[in-house]
């Protein structure tokens, strides 16, 4: 158990990928908690279900209510999962709903789901890159697509609800995250076609460390408005790192070299800060890329 033993934690977005791995998490770890999801799951790990829209001022208050913490997965995942005002307004107006009732009602701390896209690099319709390796939370921008710009909206929304109420918010920006079976499909993938990791930097994280980093995020000694890169400290793909940035990106700029299939993300912050270290990464070997 740990100092969420007992306490009452709001999830919205509950039924979703990560949603479903962090209430099982939050309710391993002795957590009371309130499920805010539009769609009914019976796998939900949940002493409170609440059917609802986290765009309603009234769903939303009734779901905060006894709550001491908030997780906020809620949101459109896509740029195609609806049309480009409603993955914009959607997300953007949960974050903004959640996180001023939250503020408002005193409550301390809250963790939301941002994205390796608020970069605005994997959707962008331009050949972008990022602008150095290890690629770092200070990284600068450039984004083409309404779901990138939600994800840095969103952001932008945890920094002024803490200047506002004085609510701590941790927003990590997750790679794409997903089931150990499915992760190991997708490496198979990009195991034949190296360049489809390339927009993420080869990065990946297993739904049960994406729900510890949910737990470490709410609970470790912090404060202010915090953004962090959260993936595996290895990439997906069975091929030495610098191999693949220097057949797929040799234009960038490397600050430092990588070992092996070490991850070309900055993890300093999640690990420095938070204590974080993914549990869950692929075994695979380290294969002569051809490229």
């Amino acid at each position: 158990m740990t100092e969420l033993n007992g306490r009452r934690v709001l999830v919205t977005g509950a039924a979703g990928r990560i949603g479903l791995a962090a209430v099982a998490h939050l309710h391993a770890v002795g957590a009371k908690v309130t499920a805010l999801t539009n769609v009914e799951d019976p796998e939900l790990k949940a002493d409170r279900v609440l059917l609802g829209d986290t765009r309603s001022e009234a769903d939303v208050a009734r779901a905060l209510e006894g709550a001491e913490y908030v997780v906020h997965l809620a949101a459109l995942p896509h740029p195609s999962a609806g049309s480009p005002y409603d993955v914009y307004s959607v997300n953007v107006v949960s974050t903004f709903n959640v996180l001023a009732q939250a503020g408002a009602l005193g409550i301390d701390r809250a963790v939301i789901a941002s994205s390796i896209n608020a970069t605005g690099v994997p959707f962008n319709p331009h050949e972008i890159r990022p602008a150095y390796f290890p690629w770092d939370e200070k990284a600068p921008s450039d984004v083409g697509d309404w779901y990138s710009l939600s994800k840095q909206s969103d952001e932008n929304t945890a920094r002024m609800a803490w200047r506002r109420w004085g609510i701590d918010v941790v927003a990590f920006r997750f790679p794409h995250v997903n089931s150990q079976d499915a992760l190991q499909q997708m490496s198979d993938h990009v195991r034949s076609n190296p360049d489809s990791g390339m927009r993420e930097a080869w990065s990946y994280l297993d739904t049960r460390d994406a729900a510890y980093a949910i737990e470490l995020g709410l609970t470790a000694p912090l404060s202010g408005a915090h953004t962090f890169f959260v993936t595996a400290s290895t990439t997906i793909a069975p091929y030495a790192t610098e191999d693949l940035l220097d057949a797929y990106m040799p234009e960038v700029p490397r600050l430092r070299r990588f070992v092996d299939r070490e991850v070309p993300i900055d993890l300093t912050a999640v690990r420095s800060v938070l204590g974080f270290q993914a549990q869950h990464e692929l075994d695979l070997p380290t294969l002569p890329l051809e490229h």
